[in-house]
């Protein structure tokens, strides 16, 4: 295996069949020792949390290809906390897309003047670019196009993909009493192909999740999620 890049959370190899492998690690994001999926940093490590978010998204990730939405996803290793994937081009330099179903974090502070912690929001699809310098900036679709990011195709097809994933990601959390509040998801073409996949994760550290007031951190909902 060859180290291509060392992130925040996953160090990425290259495998000699041409696929790639994600090795999860105990780190994540968030500031002055305090989880908080919207940082732009590491913040802690949380030992355990690298195998859970692992197990959390091949638990996900089952789900869409069973669902035919199309992922880069091919299998997982929980004891070596690796998952192979298939090789997929990333938009621009990165590119997160957010889906919030309630008005809090980032959403929030952004925007309190206009709407109440907490306000339902009907799947509001948000775009950022992944710039840690400057805060991973929002931007909109006509941006991304003048950018030459996303075109005006690919933009319908990654809102349309978000909201269906988000959908199915909020039934299951539902069926444990969970509530959804927002996640966020990367996309990419696989490679030699036009088609827009979901790539990265579908872990707790991608996601904001309640259980009536109380959120819930990404090791408590391996525990719900897993629990026999």
């Amino acid at each position: 295996m060859q180290l291509v890049k060392k992130g925040k959370t996953k160090d990425v190899y290259q495998l000699e069949n041409g696929h790639y492998l994600l090795k999860f690690k105990d780190d994540v994001t968030g500031e002055d020792g305090k989880f908080d999926p919207g940082a732009n940093s590491v913040g802690l490590s949380i030992e355990g949390v690298g195998r859970a978010g692992l197990e959390i998204s091949s638990y996900f990730f089952d789900q869409l290809n069973q669902a035919n939405i199309a992922t880069h996803f091919v299998k997982a290793n929980l004891d070596e906390q690796t998952m192979e994937v298939k090789p997929a081009q990333v938009f621009g330099k990165g590119l997160e897309v957010i889906c919030r179903l309630k008005a809090v974090g980032s959403f929030y502070r952004r925007y309190g003047e206009y709407i109440e912690e907490g306000a339902d929001l009907p799947q509001f699809v948000e775009f950022t670019i992944k710039d840690d310098e400057r805060q991973d900036p929002p931007i909109n679709a006509e941006g991304l196009m003048i950018l030459n990011i996303l075109n005006d195709k690919q933009i319908e097809q990654i809102i349309s993909l978000t909201r269906q994933i988000t959908s199915l990601v909020a039934k299951d959390l539902a069926q444990h009493q969970l509530d959804l509040y927002d996640i966020k998801f990367e996309f990419g073409l696989l490679e030699g192909s036009e088609e827009v996949v979901l790539i990265d994760e579908i872990s707790g550290g991608n996601m904001r999740v309640y259980q009536g007031d109380r959120y819930i951190e990404p090791l408590e909902l391996h525990r719900i999620l897993f629990s026999k």
